[in-house]
């Protein structure tokens, strides 16, 4: 699979770390940045990560900062985009079965370093569930348009 992964300063320690283990599964990574525990403006990262992922050049993406809501918020103006704020396995494997989530953020002042690739792991291997699900995620399509 090929993932998008983006930071800001704030998430770029344990993105460095689930870059590592991507890639160490077999996947393609591609690193949006930031390059650094320097402070900087994460739209500046996520914005290409999640327009990446909407376009179809990336599979999924997975986006990190302090708290990762802001990386969540950027992600999803991108249209098409399903970004799931995670803290956990479980919200993660919801992520993608209820709201099939194509991208992920996680904050990594929130969360524990020891949780983060076992969320990450949940939510690549976790199916879709589709049925009443689908029509939810249409419905999100259709009334989110202009």
């Amino acid at each position: 699979m090929k993932i998008a992964i983006a930071s800001d300063h704030a998430g770029y320690h344990y993105k460095t770390f689930i870059i590592d283990h991507l890639k160490s599964l077999g996947h393609e990574v591609v690193d949006f940045g930031t390059d650094s525990a320097e402070a900087c403006d994460y739209p500046d990262f996520i914005i290409p990560a999640a327009k990446a992922v909407s376009r179809g050049e990336c599979e999924r993406g997975i986006v990190l900062g302090g708290s990762g809501n802001g990386e969540a918020i950027a992600a999803n103006r991108i249209h098409g985009i399903r970004c799931a704020l995670t803290w956990n396995v479980e919200t993660a494997k919801l992520g993608r079965q209820h709201n099939k989530a194509n991208m992920i953020s996680i904050g990594e002042r929130m969360t524990a370093e020891a949780d983060v690739l076992p969320i990450v792991d949940a939510w690549l291997t976790t199916d879709f569930e589709g049925g009443r699900h689908e029509r939810r995620i249409e419905k999100i399509d259709i009334l989110s348009q202009d």
